[in-house]
This record gives structure tokens, C-alpha cells and sequence, in this order.
């Protein structure tokens, strides 16, 4: 759809078009003219350049309507080629029928397939060429123009998107908040749990770890972030104890899916960001497959003082699957449940 107001090119282009095909084309013709003549001449030309116009700008518009975007260029010149030569001969017809206003009876203005007859529906055929390439040029070339523009603001606004991505993934990396407090839960269990002290070191490192290898890839096996949340869970778990839970249930064969790395630790901790948990009603999270998609839900017990958020997170997930150019994550509340639906990749695809 053409999104750009052409009121004053319509007004004004077939007028400038009309003068300067007469001026190249006809000047010969219209020096010849009676002065009534000439008058009947400028009001079936340029009559007959306004339908010409619309009748084209019609077409166009409406195969952009049905065949929109960059992907369907070739696709719409495929289908204005077809209409090309019906859209020159309706001109060539306009002007013809316009020709027996001027010379009544004049015997060119009949269908007499002669030399002369021949040798001016050529030229006035060449002349419809010329007028309907620019008319063509004009609404296709601002379109595509338009699309490519929009297309690329869109790329940009997405790359601006990922890279804010990569900026919080690189704050979660030395997130001072999150190493403080698991320094201070390490600090305690050293001296009262010393074994569970070790495995909580061995659940930081394969964390930071997979922190530090995953941040610039583009997608990751699903095995492999529930490995890593696994890790990360267990931390969580140190932490807030009884407060927390996770179930896992995803069948064995979804495993060698992909989706963007980190994608089921934001999830993850922005629900503990937002939720209380306490040992009487700990804070619930599942995460299951079903149908090719990967579900993330954890039961909504908002905290009473309200945590300021910006939606990073989700936002950061969501623009990665659009540059993936896959569907968005659905993200509902239903049930007393937050619950964020993923697809689920089956193969490598590359970003444009």
C-alpha cells in the first residue's frame, strides 16, 4: 500500500507530462492546428492523460495491496508486464476516439489498416509507452523505495535491539548484585555446609562459564540451557531454600531444539525478580514442552512493593526471535500462572 500523499502529483503530473509530449512529440502537429483545434486537442490530451494516470496508478496500487513488501517485487513487475500492453492501447484508444472531437471526419480517425493508420498507432503507441513507463515508475519506484526504507529502519531499530541484548547479557555476566549475594551465601556455607560450599563454587563457574561462551552465538541447543539452568537453579536454591521450586518435563527429543542462548535464564530471573518466595508459598516454576513450543511458567505472587522493571528482558527475547524472523513468544498471565510460550527451532537459521 502506498503510504506517501501524491494529491498534488496526480494534479499537476499529467498537466507537465501533457506539454512536454506535446512539445517533443507533436509540435509539428499542433502548429498545423485552427485555433479550435488546438483548443479540442488540449482537452482530449489532457483528458485523456488524467484517466491514463488514475487507470495506472489503479492497477498498481492495488497489485502492491495484494503482493505487498520487497519479497514480491518481481512478482508485481511480472504482473504490471502483463498489463502493460492493455494499459498502452487504452491511451492509444483515448486518444483515438479523441481524435474524431478534433477532425470529425477526417478518414485517420477510422479503423482503416492502411500504411497511415499503421505508421500513427505506432506513434502514438510509442508515445503511451513512454507516458506509462513513467506513470509505472513513479508509484512502483516510490513504493519500493518506501519498503526498502521501512525495511531498513526495522533491521536497525532490531540490531539496536540485539545489541542492548548483548549489553544485559554482559551486565548479568559482572552483575555485582547477583555475585555479591552469592559471595555472601558462599561466605556462610564455608563454614557451616563445607561440601555443599564446593558444589555451590562448581554451580557459579559452569554459570559464569556458559555466561561467557554463549553471549555471542545466535542460537543453543535446548540440552544445553537446561544444563546451564540447571546450575543455576541450584544457586537460586542455596539461596532462597524452601522459597523456590522448578519441575522440568521436557520429553527427551525436544532437547536437540534451539532457541537463543540465555533465553530460559531471563525468564527465570525475572520471575524471582517479581514474585515472592517464602517456604509457606514458594515461588513455582515449570518448564515443559508441548507441540513444538517450550513453555516457561512460575505461579504470580507479585511482591507488595513493586520492583521497577523495563521489560528488558522480554523484550530482548522477543526482538531475537524477530530477527530470527520467527513467530513471537506469546506472554499471558492465566490461571494465577505467567506463563511465556516459545517456538521451538529445529534448525540452524541465519539472520539477514
Amino acid at each position: 500500500m502506498m503510504t506517501f500523499n501524491d494529491t498534488r502529483l496526480r494534479l499537476t503530473g499529467p498537466l507537465v507530462l501533457f506539454f512536454f509530449g506535446a512539445l517533443f512529440f507533436r509540435v509539428k502537429l499542433l502548429l498545423s492546428y485552427t485555433s479550435i483545434e488546438l483548443i479540442r486537442y488540449l482537452i482530449v490530451g489532457i483528458t485523456a492523460g488524467y484517466i491514463c494516470w488514475n487507470i495506472t496508478r489503479w492497477l498498481v496500487r492495488r497489485i502492491q495491496l495484494r503482493h505487498p513488501g520487497l519479497a514480491n517485487t518481481r512478482y508485481r513487475l511480472y504482473l504490471l508486464l502483463l498489463a502493460f500492453p492493455i494499459l498502452v492501447n487504452i491511451g492509444y484508444f483515448l486518444r483515438f476516439f479523441g481524435h474524431r472531437l478534433i477532425y470529425p471526419h477526417d478518414g485517420e480517425s477510422t479503423f482503416d489498416w492502411d500504411v497511415n493508420f499503421f505508421i500513427s498507432y505506432l506513434e502514438t503507441i510509442g508515445i503511451q509507452i513512454f507516458y506509462h513507463f513513467l506513470y509505472i515508475g513513479i508509484y512502483e519506484g516510490s513504493y519500493l523505495f518506501i519498503q526498502w526504507r521501512k525495511t531498513n529502519l526495522e533491521k536497525e531499530a532490531l540490531l539496536r535491539m540485539q545489541w542492548q541484548g548483548r549489553f544485559e547479557v554482559l551486565k548479568n555476566q559482572v552483575n555485582p548484585h547477583f555475585l555479591f549475594n552469592s559471595l555472601n551465601t558462599l561466605s556462610s556455607l564455608i563454614s557451616e555446609n563445607p561440601n555443599l560450599a564446593e558444589a555451590f563454587v562448581d554451580d557459579m563457574a559452569s554459570v559464569y562459564r556458559y555466561l561467557l561462551q554463549t553471549n555471542e552465538r545466535e542460537l543453543t541447543p535446548l540440552r544445553k540451557e537446561l544444563d546451564f539452568i540447571d546450575s543455576y537453579y541450584h544457586l537460586l536454591k542455596t539461596r532462597y531454600g524452601p522459597g523456590i521450586s522448578l519441575q522440568v518435563a521436557v520429553r527427551e527429543e525436544d532437547k536437540d531444539a534451539l532457541l537463543p542462548p540465555l533465553t530460559l535464564q531471563m525468564l527465570v530471573e525475572n520471575a524471582v525478580k517479581h514474585n515472592t518466595m517464602l517456604p509457606e508459598q514458594p515461588l513455582k516454576i515449570r518448564i515443559e514442552t508441548t507441540d513444538g513450543f517450550l513453555q516457561i511458567k512460575n505461579t504470580l505472587q507479585r511482591k507488595i512493593v513493586r520492583v521497577e522493571s523495563n521489560h528488558v528482558g522480554l523484550s530482548n527475547i522477543t526482538s531475537k526471535y524477530k530477527l530470527l524472523k520467527q513467530p513471537s513468544p506469546i506472554i499471558e498471565e492465566k490461571d494465577g500462572q505467567f506463563i511465556v510460550t516459545l517456538p521451538l527451532l529445529q534448525e540452524r537459521i541465519g539472520v539477514n
